[in-house]
C-alpha cells in the first residue's frame, strides 16, 4: 500500500526540484551564454518567473502536507529557520526582478539587463545552497 503522505511529499518535492532547476538553470544560460535578443531574455523572464512561483507554491505545499498529516507545520530551529528564511527571501526578491525585467527592460541597455541575470543567478543560487541546509538542519 503506498503512504499517501509520502506520495504527497514526493510529488511535491518534484515539482519543488525542477522550479529550482529552472531558477538556475534558466538565468544560468542568459548570464552565460553569447548575448540573446531582448525577445529571448523576455522569454526567459517569465521561464524564470514561473520557476520562482513554482518554488513559492511548492514551499508551501510542503508545509500544508505537514499540516494536514500532523496538525501542525514541521518543528524547525536554528539554521533550518534561517535557511528558510533565506529561501523565503531569494524566492520574494527573484520575483520582483522579474517583475521589474518584464515590465522595465525594453528601455534598459544590455549592460542592465546582464545585471538583473547575475542578480537572479545569484539568488537561484543562494535559494538552493539554503535549500540543502535547510534539508539536513530540519
Amino acid at each position: 500500500m503506498i503512504d499517501l503522505q509520502d506520495l504527497g511529499y514526493a510529488i511535491t518535492q518534484v515539482v519543488h526540484n525542477f522550479g529550482s532547476a529552472t531558477v538556475v538553470g534558466g538565468a544560468a544560460f542568459m548570464l552565460y551564454m553569447a548575448p540573446q535578443p531582448a525577445s529571448l531574455q523576455r522569454k526567459f523572464a517569465w521561464l524564470v518567473g514561473f520557476g520562482w512561483g513554482t518554488q513559492v507554491l511548492s514551499g508551501m505545499a510542503f508545509g500544508a502536507i505537514s499540516h494536514y498529516y500532523y496538525g501542525a507545520f514541521p518543528d524547525i530551529h536554528g539554521i533550518a529557520i534561517a535557511a528558510l528564511i533565506v529561501k523565503m527571501l531569494c524566492a520574494m526578491s527573484g520575483l520582483a526582478m522579474v517583475a521589474l525585467y518584464l515590465r522595465y527592460a525594453d528601455g534598459w541597455a544590455d549592460r542592465q539587463r546582464h545585471v538583473v541575470w547575475r542578480i537572479l543567478f545569484a539568488l537561484g543560487a543562494t535559494a538552493l545552497t539554503a535549500a540543502a541546509f535547510l534539508r539536513w538542519f530540519s
